[in-house]
């Protein structure tokens, strides 16, 4: 196995195990591998499931973007809805407003932002395992390395799960949670953001605590954190430090900067935006975190959209790799005691995976596209062809 590498903290108490386990038998092994086939027969009908909803998926999502930039107005305007572009879907870029700011009383943070984040470590033990399996007398042992470290984790290490707690306790919970506040307010212009848009404001930035002084004697402000600790250079298991993050800077002038400008693609509905259903059945409600021109922003979502596809096609594929992999395994169960059979027929399997795998993800996609686009489906199935006249070609005798 890979050797874990630790930068914080160390321990020299650390001990190794060895558990030895019956090598199992021909029988214990087909029962595995006849369990493996199960599972990969699951595999194999869920690719064709996800291969071709992906493609609907696609279609849907193309028109929609299609229609929307189609249909879409661009008001100059931010601060007068006008009545004439109700229910229509609209274009707008401009500065966050928030009417509030938020606040967090434990440490005296207030800001006007749309989202403010508070982020709680501790300073606890974490146990690392090295493993490695071998044979010896018939059997199988797997020896285990285990090796503690000190290290700053935001969730609490259950250190009852450690194969030697003493020594290596941890508190079971954390004395200050982390937590995130959401304004509910959020404007662009005169315009009030629905929910649906505000939670699209996931770009965060780390608040600078230098201007900030602990909210008690305890607290100690150190490197843009604030620890509960008496040394935070030297901190003791059960210590805490505390961060702050921002995302959607609004209002006026504050020490962070200008407010963030974002670009909004909604249904305007008086002085409120939402979401703008389409004819294909998708809505559309867009926000990015810059200045963006109408034609900008659904380039950007046909791009999206396009790298979505390709990854569940190669999601899809490599889903059904695998079934295929797992279904046919008994193969190379019933020939394992043989090196040399073994290993060839594992390179045959692989290789008839890889051609089947390929093909059927092929003529999936264009069974998906057949009802969009025909043409495309035609050339997608010639393509599946492919593999399977090379292979029939290469099997045919050679004449003398």
């Amino acid at each position: 196995m890979a050797r874990l590498h630790h930068s914080e903290g160390s321990n020299s108490d650390a001990h190794v195990k060895v558990t030895n386990q019956k090598t199992p038998g021909f029988l214990e092994r087909l029962g595995e591998t006849v369990g493996g086939m199960l599972t990969g027969l699951v595999a194999f009908l869920l690719s064709f499931y996800l291969l071709f909803t992906n493609e609907g998926r696609c279609v849907r999502t193309q028109k929609s973007l299609d229609e929307g930039l189609s249909l879409v107005v661009s008001l100059k305007d931010i601060f007068t809805p006008l009545p004439q572009n109700d229910w229509k879907l609209v274009h707008l870029t401009g500065p966050l407003m928030t009417t509030q700011p938020l606040y967090d009383p434990n440490y005296g943070v207030s800001l006007h932002v749309v989202k403010l984040q508070r982020r709680v470590e501790m300073y606890q033990w974490v146990e690392f395992e090295e493993s490695r399996e071998y044979e010896e007398d018939g059997e199988k042992k797997t020896e285990t390395r285990y090796s503690y470290n000190n290290e700053w984790r935001s969730e609490v290490v259950n250190s009852r799960n450690f194969d030697r707690e003493i020594g290596h306790k941890n508190p079971s919970s954390m004395a200050v949670e982390s937590f995130m506040a959401v304004s509910g307010d959020v404007g662009l212009g005169n315009f009030h953001l629905s929910k649906g848009l505000i939670n699209k404001i996931n770009t965060f930035k780390r608040i600078r605590l230098a201007r900030f002084e602990g909210p008690h004697t305890d607290i100690i402000v150190r490197d843009d954190y604030f620890y509960h600790s008496h040394n935070p250079r030297s901190p003791e298991v059960g210590d805490l430090r505390v961060s702050f993050h921002y995302a959607g800077l609004s209002g006026e002038w504050s020490f962070l900067g200008r407010p963030d400008v974002v670009t909004v693609v909604a249904r305007q509905k008086g002085n409120e935006l939402l979401a703008y259903p389409t004819q294909s059945g998708n809505n559309l409600e867009l926000l990015y975190e810059e200045s963006l021109s109408a034609m900008e922003v659904f380039e950007k979502e046909h791009a999206e959209n396009s790298v979505l596809t390709w990854a569940l096609r190669c999601g899809g594929w490599l889903l059904m790799f695998v079934g295929i992999k797992l279904m046919t395994k008994i193969f190379h169960t019933l020939v394992d005691w043989f090196p040399m059979v073994r290993d060839l027929i594992s390179l045959g399997l692989t290789v008839f995976a890889l051609s089947v795998a390929t093909s059927l993800t092929l003529l999936t996609v264009a069974v998906g596209w057949i009802f969009y686009r025909p043409l495309v489906a035609v050339l997608l199935g010639t393509l599946a062809a492919v593999p399977m006249v090379i292979a029939r070609s290469r099997d045919r005798p050679k004449m003398l």
